[in-house]
């Protein structure tokens, strides 16, 4: 913390105005005011009740003061009873006098008895107002402490996450700190609340006799120094079995990301026999903890039951003597009855506090490495952002691991910001590195880094985020669009705030009143975030073409060209383009009329059954939303299988799946898996032939109709996947066609309503939501067979987009494609692609890339670093190559080697027989 505090000090030059790198921020008149953020927030305090008093002394004390003046309602609630047995029922000398009026028996136990409603009514108010402010408190404090620790996290040194698994760190964010919100609103509001109901009642009871109110609560003392000496250890146990569940939560993710390590080495037992072992010793750790815990229940629930004892043989034998009237046995006894709530509570109490102390301690433990980033420069917004100008200046720069082994050591090099500089070496010769150090990813452990004559180290992250780009060679995508993912680079601070009506608008001011009083930031994650200065262009249509720019250059356009014609467009967000896209079908469709080439397409049509689809596609004739009308599954469908009943066609399509069963079974027999069959016949796979076998031969002795219902839906399953023009098997002959085209017609007329939103049926004359952009334009099915369909199509389709001008629209769609967890829907070249983009779209002075095309073919690395030379001309480009051969055209040279800078200079000085750079070009 303290070096944390001295960074700040130190960054505070750098962070006045005037001084830094970049570029001037929009007008104010454009940017949505940003408060302060509190130097506090990125502080964790040691103890829980230093944080609790810390940030909600002042609701703390509003909630006590709250608490005590519910203690005089409290006391007349209990004492109205007795007033009302002894007085009201039990009275002999009436009329009675109340508040100077006289009044009968009746009208007077009226009276008392609506009193004592009046402060049953009070008491229960006092309750909910406390309860609700103190959980207001809590979670208002548990936001507050979750966003402090996300902020920590994101100051993280990069080297934590290499060493440490994040499925330590998630749980204590989402989980473990979940108990701290009611504690905290508990934290002092409980003792004092619980405590004073107590002392009341103890009050009340030595107010009616003091012998039996010291009976009541002569074993109190007893049970408050046992029970916390019972669970002294039980929280120590508690504390293992929090460390131990972390061990559980690493285990998961580490086979999750290494699965498929876990199955090609087969250590699927060695990684069960593991995790059962660390299962093992959570088992031994509860069930300690239940045996502790329920012998100190029984200890607590056997000592409260003695105080009844001692206390009704004790009142009974003092009413008996007449020394204690009836009705104050009944308010005590009543008063009694009570005291066991309170006690119960503290108790309670005490435990949950020394849980919430031990889950807080353990929590701020774990969110202080050391080589934190200061707070301050991540949070920094300076007035003006200035271009990095001058010379990146690396001395004497050395990066140690924990070990203290140096993976850099002592690297001093200086290079101008509009050089084109290489970096190779080895694996493992620290080029990485110090690439991780250039783009300040990395803190050194000793030297110094200075840009344009600024401490690389004192520059707030707003200034190298902005100014110097960054890609590695594993790219991390974000789940969401691509769109989304190349943009993050344009979204620093939100510059134009959203409209909202008055109603949106209220809601919105309390979201930001909450945020205030929870120490969170108070932006408006609504408004607009893109910095289209910093892109370089004016605005949103611009920037799509600066976007298309990009892609250009880095040789990505095919890909999102071909994730575009893949993604799905919704007609009505975008019904111009859905127009266009059916103008498209129809300029295809001409096409294909003009050159004689229509049997390369075999269009879809309500009246006729399409060769080229499968029986399921045919029989719902649209394409599903969601899982009710899945086509894999449509065989089990219960409105398709009542049709199929209504028509006889059930026991034709089993017996047509007995053909294809029985005709699959002599083909494959004596095949290997791997045989093309299997790829021409793909709904049948070569482990279900043996299943199919003992179908068949049920079939053989009982016929189809003496099959189990599991075996007809087996075969019934199969006709379903069958495509006319492509298995050719002669079963869905012209009568068999017929028949499903008019079980297509009875389907959807018999379909229920609510169904029908479920499928997005074909239709020549709208646009199908469902589909892919390619299938919308198609409007059919490639036609298997035909010599060059699968060529032939997709260029024609491409040259009638061209003539359309629709290429941009698709590449817009691709662009709205999820790329999925970290990315996982792309391959590593289109991430590493993506990641570059998101890096150039910025317009960094200074673009490093760590390895960041070797996911590439070399073709396709020389089209994007020609792209890159272009796009970076006059700008600084420092690219660390992971062949050493691909360091040609680039202005200097740096040549790493065991940590140390080996060799410097132009490739053609570097490339002798004796040099360094000669035996990595030699080694490839």
């Amino acid at each position: 913390m303290k070096a944390m505090t001295a960074a700040a000090s130190s960054a505070d030059a750098v962070l006045r105005p005037g001084l830094l790198p970049g570029v001037a921020p929009q007008s104010d008149a454009e940017r949505v005011p940003q408060p302060p953020i509190p130097p506090e927030v990125s502080n964790l305090e040691p103890s829980v009740y230093r944080f609790i008093l810390k940030h909600s002394m002042k609701q703390q004390i509003l909630l006590l003061l709250l608490t005590l003046a519910s203690f005089p309602f409290l006391y007349y609630s209990l004492d109205l009873p007795k007033t009302i047995v002894n007085k009201a029922i039990g009275g002999k000398h009436f009329p009675e006098q109340l508040l100077g009026f006289e009044f009968d028996q009746v009208p007077y136990l009226m009276i008392l008895c609506a009193a004592f409603l009046a402060l049953v009514f009070i008491n229960g108010a006092f309750k909910y107002a406390i309860n609700t402010f103190k959980g207001q408190i809590g979670e208002r404090m548990l936001r507050r402490f979750r966003y402090s620790l996300y902020q920590r996290l994101l100051c993280f040194p990069l080297s934590y996450f290499h060493k440490n698994s994040s499925a330590q760190i998630i749980p204590m964010i989402t989980v473990e700190c979940e108990q701290l919100g009611g504690f905290i609103g508990d934290a002092f509001n409980l003792p004092l609340f619980q405590g004073g109901q107590l002392l009341t009642m103890i009050l009340f009871m030595f107010m009616q006799d003091p012998i039996l109110a010291a009976a009541a609560i002569a074993l109190y003392p007893v049970q408050g120094y046992i029970i916390p000496k019972l669970q002294f250890k039980v929280n120590q146990l508690a504390k293992q079995r929090v460390r131990t569940v972390r061990q559980v939560a690493d285990r998961v993710q580490e086979s999750a990301a290494g699965i498929v390590e876990i199955q090609a080495n087969d250590t699927v037992k060695l990684n069960l026999t593991d995790f059962a072992h660390v299962l093992g010793r959570i088992y031994d750790i509860r069930f300690e903890i239940y045996k502790r815990k329920f012998f100190a229940k029984f200890l607590n629930n056997f000592i409260g039951q003695l105080t009844p004892f001692f206390f009704y043989s004790l009142g009974g034998y003092l009413v008996i003597k007449g020394d204690l009237s009836f009705g104050a046995l009944v308010a005590i006894t009543v008063a009694q009855k009570d005291l066991a709530s309170p006690w119960k509570e503290l108790l309670d109490f005490y435990q949950i506090k020394e849980n919430s102390r031990i889950t807080y301690e353990q929590i701020v433990e774990q969110f202080q490495p050391s080589g934190m980033t200061d707070a301050r420069l991540l949070l920094a917004e300076p007035e003006q952002v200035m271009p990095l100008t001058g010379e990146l200046s690396v001395a004497n720069v050395s990066l140690d691991e924990d070990d203290k082994s140096r993976v850099v050591d002592a690297v001093s090099f200086t290079v101008q910001l509009d050089e084109h500089v290489a970096i190779i070496g080895q694996s493992g010769s620290g080029k990485s590195e110090l690439a991780l150090l250039l783009a300040r990813l990395a803190r050194p452990s000793s030297g110094r880094i200075t840009v344009g004559g600024l401490d690389f180290a004192e520059l707030p992250v707003a200034v190298i985020g902005r100014r110097i780009g960054y890609a590695a060679a594993m790219p991390y995508l974000f789940a969401g669009t691509l769109r989304d993912n190349l943009l993050l680079a344009l979204r620093h601070i939100p510059l134009r705030p959203p409209e909202y009506d008055e109603t949106l608008g209220r809601e919105r001011e309390r979201q930001l009143y909450e945020a205030r009083r929870s120490g969170n930031i108070d932006f408006d994650l609504q408004a607009d975030w893109i910095d289209y200065r910093s892109a370089g262009v004016s605005g949103p249509a611009e920037l799509t073409e600066r976007i298309a720019e990009i892609l250009r250059r880095l040789d990505f356009e095919e890909d999102i060209y071909g994730l575009g014609l893949r993604g799905r467009l919704d007609p009505a967000a975008q019904p111009e383009l859905a127009q266009r896209l059916l103008e498209a079908r129809r300029a295809l469709e001409q096409r294909l009329v003009a050159e004689g080439i229509t049997n390369l397409v075999e269009t879809y049509d309500p009246e006729r059954y399409n060769s080229n689809a499968t029986v399921a596609e045919n029989l719902l004739f649209g394409t599903p939303i969601g899982p009710t009308f899945e086509l894999d599954a449509l065989a089990d469908n219960i409105h398709v299988r009542r049709v199929l009943d209504q028509l006889g066609l059930t026991d034709d399509l089993v017996e047509a799946g007995r053909q294809v069963a029985a005709t699959m079974t002599e083909m494959f027999a004596g095949l290997p898996p791997e045989h093309e069959f299997f790829e021409q016949f793909s709904f049948i796979g070569a482990h279900e032939l043996p299943e199919f076998a003992s179908v068949l031969a049920a079939a053989e002795s009982g016929g189809v109709g003496g099959l189990d219902r599991q075996q007809r839906d087996k075969l019934l399953s199969l006709p379903f996947k069958l495509i006319a023009a492509r298995h050719r098997l002669g079963i869905l002959e012209e009568g068999m066609q017929q028949r499903l085209l008019e079980a297509r017609r009875a389907f959807r007329e018999s379909l229920p309503d609510e169904a029908r939103s479920q499928i997005e049926f074909f239709d020549p004359a709208r646009y199908n939501a469902a589909a892919s952009l390619q299938d919308n334009i198609l409007f059919g099915k490639i036609a298997y067979g035909e010599a060059d369909a699968t060529v032939r199509v997709p260029q024609l389709l491409r040259e009638v987009l061209d003539a359309l001008s629709l290429r941009s629209a698709v590449m817009d769609v691709g662009l709205g494609y999820h790329v999925g967890t970290a990315g996982s829907r792309l391959s590593l070249a289109q991430r590493q692609r993506a990641a570059i983009a998101r890096a150039l779209l910025k317009r960094p002075d200074l673009l490093i890339l760590n390895e960041a095309t070797s996911g590439l073919d070399a073709p396709a690395q020389a089209k994007v670093a020609a792209g890159l030379r272009e796009e970076m001309a006059g700008r600084g480009l420092i690219w660390v190559l992971h062949r050493a051969s691909l360091a040609r055209n680039f202005d200097r040279v740096l040549v790493m080697s065991g940590g140390k800078l080996q060799e410097q200079g132009r490739f053609e000085e570097l490339d002798r027989k004796d040099s360094l750079t000669a035996l990595l070009m030699a080694a490839e």
